[in-house]
């Protein structure tokens, strides 16, 4: 641009206004140009803030984390809903064509929408399970007694956090430009991760020994209850798609009168029906077990609150835990943001 300056100056002392004119408006257009050129982003690089789509909340929430405002991403299960029982709609088989990157579970959390993600995944289409990484570990998944793979894993915050790393690299790799973003917000957010991992543990500690036993609708807690010291007895098993057995309640029954359990609990997204059916069990031979409240299991509080994030979630679940069953935990939790 500086051998510009002389023409610019000569024209400017020219007395022709018209020829002045002309002159301004073609220097105008060529700036543009070269200045266009010069801006022009490499033809590799995405659109930004790029779609992304994730199976279930708990997903969702720490992809926002990490993408921040060069994603929007859209969760397709929403508070309340069971997963083990979903079955993906039109609407959700559109939003995941129109996804730019899709993230889902990977242990058959989503059973009824696996064949659609594989086919999304080969056609080409940018999908990642969150539980790769832990996969490739082979002490770390848990499985039942018919060998059926446990999905539960954000309820051992550990656990998560080995997600969040999936994230940021499936991200990285989609949007090579936002990689050092990721990084950056990844590495935050997990620190946020690691005070809830240390209260969760400090908090069950309180409850007496004896008194550690959570008994639940499904059995949605086997990840907890290793990473914290609990011992978990679940109605139902992996996917609430199995039934509870009559002898199930009775031995439930059972163990409730001979270790005198204060409390047993109810799951936000599923049928509270056979839990009452043991407190109705136990009162009937002379011990009286409250509902300790209701935990979130396969899906998280409310869109808009605490509860409604991943920390919210399993902040709730242990202060409810630890304060039902005789433990030491504030009103409030963690944050002092609980609702109830």
């Amino acid at each position: 641009m500086n051998s510009i300056n002389p023409i610019i100056r000569s024209v400017a002392n020219c007395p022709n206004r018209l020829f002045k004119a002309l002159f301004g408006a073609a220097l105008i257009s060529v700036c543009g140009f070269l200045t266009s050129c010069g801006e022009a982003p490499p033809a590799n690089d995405i659109a930004v803030p790029f779609q992304g789509t994730a199976t279930v909340a708990m997903i969702a929430d720490i992809v926002r984390e990490v993408a921040g405002d060069r994603g929007n991403v859209d969760g397709m299960i929403g508070s309340g809903v069971d997963p083990h029982l979903y079955k993906p709609t039109s609407t959700d088989i559109k939003a995941l064509q129109a996804a730019d990157v899709i993230f889902y579970n990977g242990l058959n959390l989503e059973g009824k929408m696996g064949d659609v993600l594989v086919r999304m995944a080969r056609a080409g289409k940018s999908v990642y399970a969150v539980t790769e990484e832990i996969q490739q570990r082979g002490d770390y998944v848990m499985t039942d007694e018919e060998n059926h793979e446990d999905p539960h894993v954000w309820m051992d915050v550990q656990g998560w956090i080995k997600a969040v790393d999936v994230v940021a690299d499936g991200l990285s790799t989609h949007d090579p430009a936002g990689k050092e973003i990721y990084r950056e917000n990844a590495s935050k957010y997990k620190a946020e991760l690691v005070k809830l991992d240390a209260y969760a543990k400090e908090v069950i500690s309180s409850i007496p020994e004896q008194k550690r036993v959570l008994v639940t609708a499904h059995d949605a807690f086997g990840y907890m209850a290793r990473a914290y010291g609990l011992e978990v007895k679940g109605i139902q098993g992996l996917s609430t798609e199995s039934e509870a057995g009559v002898k199930d309640i009775e031995d439930l029954v059972t163990l409730l009168v001979e270790r005198e359990i204060p409390a047993i609990f109810v799951e936000s997204s599923v049928s509270d029906k056979n839990i009452r059916a043991l407190a109705e069990g136990a009162a009937a031979k002379g011990h009286e077990v409250s509902i300790g409240g209701e935990l979130f299991s396969d899906a998280m509080g409310a869109e808009g609150t605490y509860e409604g994030t991943y920390i919210g979630m399993i902040d709730h679940n242990v202060t409810t835990i630890a304060r039902a069953l005789g433990g030491t935990a504030p009103e409030k939790g963690l944050h002092g943001k609980l609702s109830e």
